[in-house]
C-alpha cells in the first residue's frame, strides 16, 4: 500500500486534486491511482512535483520520483521515467506519447493493465538508473 504522507504533500492532496476533476474523469483517474498503487508497494504519494499526483521511493536518482498522471484538456497523462516509453512502443502505437509522457484518451477505457506494466518498467528503470549513480534526498 502506498505511505501516507503530510497533509501538503500526500493523499488527501490527490483525493482533493481528483475531487476537482469533472465527474465523469474522476473514476479514470481513481483507476490510474490504484494501478500505480498495486504494482508500486510501499511508494509514497505526493503532490510536490508538477502539482498533479507522483510516487516516489526515497534514495534513488532524481529524488526517487517514477510515475506521475494529471488531467489535461483532452487526455490523461500518465508521466514515467525514460526509456519505459520507448521499451514499449509496440504497445504504445495506438497512443499519442512524448519521450517521458503517454496521453491516455478521455474517451476512451484506461488500459489498466498497460498502465501497470508501464510503471512497473518506470520503477524497475529507476533503481537501476540509481545502481549506477547518484541517490537525492525528496523535496517536499
Amino acid at each position: 500500500m502506498v505511505k501516507r504522507i503530510s497533509n501538503e504533500s500526500g493523499s488527501k492532496d490527490v483525493d482533493a486534486y481528483i475531487a476537482k476533476c469533472p465527474k465523469n474523469i474522476q473514476g479514470k483517474l481513481r483507476e490510474i491511482r490504484a494501478a500505480v498503487m498495486e504494482v508500486a508497494p510501499g511508494a509514497t504519494e505526493t503532490m510536490s512535483y508538477f502539482h498533479i499526483p507522483g510516487y516516489f521511493y526515497p534514495g534513488y536518482d532524481y529524488n526517487g520520483m517514477f510515475a506521475w498522471f494529471g488531467l489535461q484538456k483532452s487526455y490523461i497523462r500518465l508521466l514515467l521515467r525514460p526509456p519505459a516509453i520507448q521499451d514499449h512502443e509496440k504497445e504504445l502505437a495506438g497512443y499519442a506519447t512524448t519521450k517521458a509522457a503517454v496521453h491516455l484518451p478521455l474517451d476512451k477505457k484506461v488500459p489498466v493493465p498497460l498502465v501497470k506494466k508501464l510503471v512497473k518498467a518506470s520503477v524497475r528503470i529507476m533503481k537501476n538508473k540509481s545502481k549506477n549513480g547518484a541517490t537525492s534526498k525528496h523535496r517536499t
